[in-house]
């Protein structure tokens, strides 16, 4: 008699568990179904993320912008936010190409100097990435907060951010810097303030 009274109770306990857990779950699909009660009852949601730029939700925005966010009430935030846009979109122009390069000289209908011309575009490509990552860290090592260097085949282009303006000491840092990197001569060179 013992073992069946063993077994309805252990029977009984996973049961009580399992509707414990239907119950939580329920729970937990109503605050993410309706997100609306969450934020009026000032709850954080699993998985809720704001965009670090501001560009999320309306109140996020208005709260950093009235000083009440983490992230930008200084307007320190708003320089790195362009550098980093512009790194990231450098980075996704560069992979579209790469993309199309490796479908070109992968196609079945490429003959071998298409295909050839592909690779060494993928080479140099690769390299003005390497080279541009390697001015920016030394040019950002000199002093600059932030820095960001667009490469082409005729001409290289340095946007830095300085707090009091761009010196011509500044300016000639960056050139000594771009002139030691690679093969451009000073008059491929250009060097900017950013806005």
């Amino acid at each position: 008699m013992k073992p069946i009274w063993k077994r309805n109770i252990v029977v009984a306990t996973v049961l009580l568990f399992v509707c414990t857990a239907v119950y939580l779950n329920w729970k937990y699909a109503s605050n993410v179904a309706d997100p609306g009660a969450a934020e009026e009852t000032g709850q954080k949601i699993l998985g809720e993320s704001t965009l670090v730029s501001g560009e999320g939700d309306s109140a996020a925005a208005e709260g950093a912008a009235a000083g009440e966010g983490e992230e930008g009430t200084d307007g320190a935030g708003e320089g790195a936010d362009y550098f980093a846009g512009a790194r990231l979109t450098r980075q996704q122009a560069r992979d579209n190409a790469i993309s199309l390069l490796r479908e070109a000289a992968e196609s079945e209908t490429a003959d071998a100097a298409a295909a050839t011309e592909a690779a060494e575009t993928i080479q140099v490509v690769a390299g003005y990435a390497i080279a541009e990552a390697q001015i920016e860290n030394l040019v950002t090592a000199k002093g600059d907060a932030q820095c960001v260097a667009f490469m082409g085949e005729d001409s290289i282009s340095v946007e830095v951010s300085a707090e009091e303006g761009l010196a011509a000491e500044d300016v000639a840092k960056i050139t000594e810097i771009v002139l030691a990197e690679t093969d451009y001569t000073t008059d491929q060179i250009k060097v900017l303030e950013a806005n």
